[in-house]
């Protein structure tokens, strides 16, 4: 048996009921991780975080361009997987930028209009 096999499946249901800071779960590519230990640390603070808590995160995870480190402690984090999905290893950064080219201007786009909308959310 492979240690896919021997996850809890999860159904989106259940996944969206954990979507507080004290109870964060998210889904990244099939697999249910249990980031409520790692909110504190995370560099992007909270508040990303939250905004993807109990959904599909893959989107907003590729989309900022994480680490390979910030890969590595996703693995860490994973509790099950969706119900009648399969679990796609995270991509180390190396190779999503490989395959997909060049997103570093995307990104920086993607930061400052964060930026700029957590700034008036403050405001």
């Amino acid at each position: 048996m492979s240690e896919e096999e021997n996850l809890k499946a999860y159904t989106l249901d259940e996944v969206s009921q954990h979507n507080t800071v004290d109870d964060l779960w998210v889904i990244y590519d099939g697999g249910v991780y249990d980031i409520t230990k790692y909110i504190d640390e995370h560099p992007g603070g909270e508040e990303v975080v939250v905004d993807v808590a109990g959904t599909d995160a893959t989107e907003a995870f590729e989309d900022i361009g994480h680490s390979d480190d910030a890969r590595e402690i996703l693995k860490g984090l994973l509790i099950g997987k969706v119900q009648g999905g399969t679990i796609k290893s995270p991509v180390s950064a190396v190779s999503q930028s490989e395959s997909t080219g060049s997103s570093m201007p995307m990104i920086a786009i993607f930061v400052l209009l964060l930026a700029v909308g957590v700034y008036f959310y403050i405001k």
